[in-house]
């Protein structure tokens, strides 16, 4: 299996990036139920090689340019069977001390290679502050609203005893620009707690401190109590950067939790050159990204950092004899810094990454990635069919076709139902866009040229298409209700564009939308698939 996994990573290039199947494609391949018996290892991996790997969309892909990347490499992948071998579960300092001693060093190690202040360390014994490995950035941003809740419960209750946690509570409220994620709104649906979106600039898609300042004043007045703010650094939209220096000063004056979300630029920042974005950090209580998307460690890892690890603790502390220990208060016990009591030894395998790349061999691949971004960013400008409406920022560029949206939304279905690239869409300001990231360790300039050729050409074929239309009159839109659409269509899903406030309608088809146009559509999913069948066109085929 080693060697198959060697061979696939080797040979990934040849591979179709996004799969021809549909919803439900999988059940007629596999038994309704679980197996009496043992079966051979070996029919094992032959069913995921037919039944599994024909369904898999290829992220490690040179051809994949679809959300951020989700990189791995082999010191990662070797660290974790090692971890997952030894399977300790690492709650406490003394269910496993070198799961949490290691955790604590190479969070410093990172934190150090980012140019965070010595406040966010565990080494520096003048401060509360440290690291710790979440699962998620989503999680840590959950963490960190609750932590924040906590010290705005604290503060009210002190200068307003007689009130209730549920009274405070009710006017408690967090903010965030229309661009932050979406795990930004649903903390704040988790947490019970009102989240107001600010209006971000609309030439660089950004918040700064006159928003914040303004709308924190405007709850003041209503009797809201503004507690917590989620800058965003690298945002899914348009990688746009908040100004963290004028958020973090107005967060320091009105006493409220400042948390940085930068789940996917944060890895960029072990490069200097792109750690400008950082002016103001000393005033963030956490901040939070994911080595797992840029820095070739494997999901799941994202670091989170604190200033004062005594928040984490008193949202999340809890002591029942059996966890306890005789070090109990003098070492680390992780089970107060995060949701979920146990942790995996993730350490290891980012140890094994930071050790086997080493700072210069990381900060040339986020180059290559910006170098690679860059090429791509000149292709399009070059076609005058095409834009770029906000700025490149790192390995991401966001282009549409110049004219209506819907061209651009034709193109990306297009292109996404051949299944050579693979990209998703966002709504900016309501424009329509393509997000092209670069997301591969494997691609190369001929991977970005091989790539723009692919689009150019399908948008020559979308265009003619479209000076052979006749012109219809147009039809005002109506608005239709979901509970409509769905009882027109009951397989009709729900999902989000990648941003708070994408175009109208916001819900959209979530099992086909931008990635099949309508006539392959019916001519890809009218294919039957046979038991234990993989059909001639699966990803499993090589090209």
């Amino acid at each position: 299996m080693v060697d198959f996994i060697a061979d696939y990573l080797t040979n990934i290039r040849t591979r179709r990036v996004f799969p021809s199947v549909k919803p439900g494609y999988m059940r007629p391949l596999i038994p309704d139920e679980a197996p009496q018996q043992p079966q051979p290892f070996q029919d094992i991996f032959d069913d995921f090689q037919n039944v599994v790997l024909p369904g898999i969309t290829h992220w490690q892909s040179p051809h994949m340019h679809a959300y951020f990347p989700a990189l791995n490499s082999y010191p990662s992948l070797l660290g974790d069977m090692l971890a997952d071998a030894v399977n300790c579960l690492g709650f406490t300092w003394a269910s496993s001390p070198a799961c949490t001693e290691l955790e604590t060093i190479v969070m410093d190690w990172l934190g150090k290679m980012i140019g965070l202040p010595a406040t966010f360390l565990h080494a520096n014994k003048d401060s509360p502050g440290g690291g710790v490995i979440q699962t998620t950035a989503s999680e840590a941003t959950f963490v960190a609203l609750m932590a924040g809740r906590t010290e705005a419960f604290r503060r009210c209750k002190a200068s307003h005893p007689s009130l209730t946690q549920p009274q405070i509570n009710a006017k408690l409220v967090a903010y965030c620009s229309d661009q932050a994620h979406s795990s930004v709104e649903k903390a704040g649906l988790i947490g019970l707690v009102q989240m107001h979106y600010l209006e971000s600039n609309p030439t660089d898609l950004s918040i700064d401190g006159t928003t914040l300042a303004e709308a924190l004043q405007r709850d003041k007045d209503s009797g809201l109590i503004p507690f917590w703010v989620c800058a965003t650094l690298g945002t899914t939209g348009a990688c746009a950067f908040d100004n963290l220096l004028e958020l973090g000063l107005v967060c320091s004056q009105e006493n409220i939790w400042l948390h940085v979300d930068s789940a996917y630029a944060g890895s960029a920042f072990i490069c200097p050159e792109f750690r400008h974005w950082l002016n103001g950090i000393e005033y963030v209580n956490s901040i939070a990204f994911n080595p797992s998307k840029w820095l070739m460690v494997h999901f799941d890892c994202t670091a989170m950092w604190v200033q004062d690890a005594g928040a984490l603790h008193r949202t999340f502390n809890v002591d029942p004899l059996y966890l306890q220990h005789e070090n109990s208060g003098m070492a680390i016990d992780y089970m107060h810094w995060q949701i979920a009591l146990s942790k995996r030894f993730r350490s290891l395998k980012l140890w094994f990454v930071l050790r086997s790349y080493g700072v210069t061999g990381l900060q040339e691949h986020i180059r290559k990635g910006v170098r690679l971004a860059a090429r791509f960013e000149a292709l399009v400008l070059a076609d005058q069919r095409f834009e770029v409406p906000f700025k490149r920022t790192l390995g991401m560029v966001v282009f549409r076709l110049r004219g209506e949206n819907e061209l651009t939304e034709r193109l990306l279905k297009r292109l996404n139902s051949t299944g050579k690239i693979h990209c998703v869409p966002a709504s900016l300001k309501g424009r329509y866009v393509i997000r092209f990231t670069v997301t591969s360790a494997q691609t190369t300039v001929e991977d970005i040229c091989n790539d723009w050729s692919i689009i150019r050409e399908t948008t020559t074929i979308i265009l003619e298409e479209e000076e052979g239309k006749e012109i219809a009159p147009l039809i005002p839109a109506r608005k239709v209700p979901l509970g409509e659409t769905k009882k027109r269509n009951s397989n009709f899903g729900t999902s989000l564009l990648l941003a708070n406030t994408p175009m109208s309608p916001k819900i959209v088809n979530g099992s086909f939308a931008a990635i099949f146009d309508s006539n392959e559509l019916f001519n890809e999913f009218t294919r039957k698939i046979q038991l234990r069948e993989v059909d001639e066109s699966s990803p499993g085929r090589k090209c």
